[in-house]
């Protein structure tokens, strides 16, 4: 293990919180998850200080200490306030509990020891501190065994893990967070308590339950923690859609692959090419909609037809639900949910350019995520099958490149306005103004014009005579 005391003692606020707390006679400790990122030899930008007393007067002296002086954000209710300084975050925390009451979403903070501080942490890796005392000045103190959990790989709670999870519920969420993150297991009374206790997760707040999930989804292999989530039954109280994809359902010699298994590995393929967590939750919702779809035809088997478009409505409830960004990430998802299907169809089918062109207009800037999307949702065992797809899917990838050169119908704007037609032909805004416009779009995907002004200016003239209109005479 490296040398704690020496790494501290060329941290600024470290050194400066040992001063601090010399002289005001006050317990500092560095704790949680920089203690414990040090130990595993990982980045961490984030120091949390708890102190045996008053966090925030505490935590107003070390600002006004140091040049510039930063800002600090203080939440009373919770005992805590925080800063930035150089490129980190620093929180200090005054000695607390804190517990739920059973129907509450608002934790109840109360003044502790520093003892109890420490048995109220959520798992023992992250109860681990570092002394900033004289006396105990680089020390690690270690009352529950967190360096044997990290090098047995466990993620085990501090005092009984009912009562950990009950107080907090979201710590069921993070456990399996942290065990995907570091590629650890769950103690196994961690894991029943998490089964036994996994209802109580609806009193915390969606914002809070999302942004761990998130993390989840950000991990290196996600289907780790997706698994646990399905083993633990946490998935079906905050996901219920995605467990509905579970399981495998047979007709004679018909059967259907497990969806929910294959949509984990979607993630995972997905996660090996993307950091992006929007196409991670693209990748998780892409086949949301199956089970509404499901349906089997006699000699043909099961199908699943319109399951994008159904899934596309799913994924805007999922996204209102659990307060997920209504915005254009919301619209992103959607828009890779809508179309998973089409680059799938154009390896199928004979690829025409019309095809291509309308692909490009409607994923626009995103196609190629899409195609990112499509070539992971391509997990058959069978490796000649799985071949023959990839190498039909670079056919399309060049397709698409050759007619994008030509075309130019990525983020597509119209080259002629809507003004310029209501100008052209003496109207007002009306249902013939959007009916040319539609025709010009139309007739550039159908590749009956180039993407020009000119041509699209004739094509106007010539369509417009169909609707009887008649171009204004210049002046």
């Amino acid at each position: 293990m490296q040398n704690l005391k020496s790494h501290i003692q060329n941290e600024t606020v470290c050194t400066l919180v040992h001063t601090t707390a010399e002289k005001l006679n006050i317990e500092a400790f560095l704790i949680g998850g920089y203690v414990r990122d040090l130990i595993m030899k990982r980045n961490s930008d984030d120091m949390d200080f708890v102190i045996g007393g008053d966090g925030i007067e505490f935590a107003k002296h070390i600002v006004s200490a140091l040049t510039p002086s930063p800002k600090l954000t203080v939440f009373k209710t919770f005992q805590t306030a925080h800063f930035h300084y150089k490129g980190k975050e620093y929180e200090f925390v005054g000695a607390r509990k804190e517990s739920y009451q059973h129907n509450s979403r608002n934790p109840i903070v109360e003044s502790a020891t520093v003892e109890e501080d420490r048995l109220r942490r959520d798992f023992t890796i992250n109860a681990m501190s570092i002394g900033l005392n004289n006396h105990n000045f680089g020390q690690l103190i270690d009352p529950f065994g967190g360096i044997e959990d990290i090098q047995k790989q466990i993620i085990r709670t501090p005092q009984e893990p009912g009562l950990t999870f009950d107080d907090d519920p979201l710590r069921m969420l993070r456990a399996i967070r942290f065990a995907a993150q570091f590629n650890f297991k769950l103690n196994d009374n961690v894991f029943e308590a998490i089964k036994s206790l996994k209802s109580r997760i609806h009193i915390v707040a969606p914002e809070r339950i999302t942004e761990e999930f998130n993390k989840i989804l950000l991990t290196k292999t996600p289907s780790s923690g997706l698994k646990l989530l399905t083993n633990t039954g946490l998935l079906n109280e905050i996901l219920p859609e995605m467990t509905a994809l579970s399981g495998i359902e047979r007709v004679g010699k018909y059967a259907h692959k497990d969806i929910l298994l294959h949509t984990f590995e979607v993630v995972d393929n997905v996660a090996e090419f993307s950091d992006n967590l929007w196409l991670r939750w693209s990748a998780l919702l892409h086949d949301i909609g199956k089970p509404a779809t499901k349906r089997f035809q006699k000699e043909h088997g099961w199908t699943f037809h319109g399951h994008d478009a159904v899934g596309t409505r799913i994924t805007e409830q999922i996204f209102k639900r659990l307060k997920l960004p209504l915005n254009d990430k919301k619209e992103y998802v959607k828009k890779m949910v809508s179309l998973h299907l089409r680059p799938i169809a154009l390896v199928e089918d004979e690829v025409t350019d019309s095809a291509v062109r309308r692909l490009l207009f409607d994923a626009g800037d995103d196609i190629d995520d899409l195609m990112t999307l499509c070539r992971a949702d391509i997990t058959s065992k069978n490796e000649d099958k799985v071949k023959r797809y990839l190498e039909n899917f670079n056919n399309v990838t060049i397709r698409l490149a050759e007619v994008e050169v030509k075309d130019r119908l990525r983020n597509w704007q119209p080259p002629i306005s809507g003004e310029l037609v209501m100008e052209t032909f003496g109207l007002q805004p009306s249902k013939e103004v959007g009916i040319i416009k539609s025709a010009i779009k139309e007739a550039i995907l159908d590749g009956l014009i180039q993407n020009n002004f000119e041509d699209a200016f004739k094509f106007m003239l010539d369509f417009a005579y169909t609707l009887h209109l008649t171009p204004l005479k210049k002046k």
